[in-house]
């Protein structure tokens, strides 16, 4: 594009690879969002839209010349909810945290829907010890979820182990019903068993990662991003605001 003399180029990532490796935490370890925001400036990217990055500091490895526009899910998932009737009384939800580093999203999440119900809509946080990756050894609810239903909310399900383990441990602490929101669906492994043999009610998850024949599931729902990003691209060309995007009813 840029050989052939394009005024502007602006790269839509649904999902940003390797947003999880965003910060050093042992040695020899690379930042590879990093090395993947550098490659994309030095080829000439103007600007950048994506939905949910793993973590807002991803941002911040673009230079100042190549604005980041991180698209929230939520909206989406927020009217799914509303028209879905899957949640009889919202004064007896509770969003749940799968961990510490996830609580500003479920907050932002309850805060949209307490916006569209004026619900008393309870907030918790389930505190995770990992032994590796993929891999955890002890989790503790802080919070109570007695007699409620809950949703737990993510920015992606990748084996969906300790998703599986967060509603047992929901269920365990007396919660009714546990559904699942996350933005992208990786759906590695032995996610798609996991989620089937889960206490889970429904696993709803965006298209931002395309959807394989393996991942049919009678628990799993898609929601298309589609009106988002095209409603993105449009207030972009005619040079309107994003961030009113969010207020948008689709």
């Amino acid at each position: 594009m840029k050989r052939t003399s394009a005024r502007k180029i602006t790269a839509i990532i649904p999902y940003y690879g390797y947003a999880r490796a965003d910060r050093k935490m042992s040695s020899r370890v690379p930042i590879s969002a990093a090395d993947v925001a550098k490659m994309l400036e030095t080829m000439g990217v103007d600007r950048v839209m994506a939905i949910d990055l793993h973590s807002g500091q991803i941002q911040g490895f673009f230079g100042p010349s190549v604005p980041v526009d991180n698209l929230e899910a939520q909206v989406l998932m927020v009217e799914y909810i509303l028209n879905s009737k899957m949640i009889e009384d919202f004064n007896n939800l509770v969003i749940v945290s799968p961990d510490a580093g996830g609580v500003y999203r479920a907050k932002s999440f309850a805060e949209s829907l307490i916006n569209k119900t004026n619900a008393n809509i309870g907030l918790t946080m389930i505190i995770k010890q990992r032994v590796r990756a993929n891999e955890v050894a002890k989790m503790e609810l802080v919070g109570n979820v007695k007699d409620c239903d809950c949703i737990i909310i993510d920015d992606m399900i990748d084996t969906a182990g300790t998703l599986c383990l967060a509603a047992e441990e929901l269920k365990k602490n007396g919660a009714k019903k546990v559904y699942a929101f996350a933005t992208h669906g990786l759906f590695s492994g032995k996610a798609i068993r996991n989620i089937e043999q889960s206490s889970l009610e429904k696993v709803v998850v965006t298209n931002t990662i395309p959807f394989k024949d393996k991942e049919n599931s009678s628990k799993i729902i898609h929601l298309s991003v589609g009106v988002l990003i095209a409603e993105a691209i449009r207030r972009i060309h005619h040079n309107e605001s994003l961030s009113e995007i969010f207020l948008h009813k689709y």
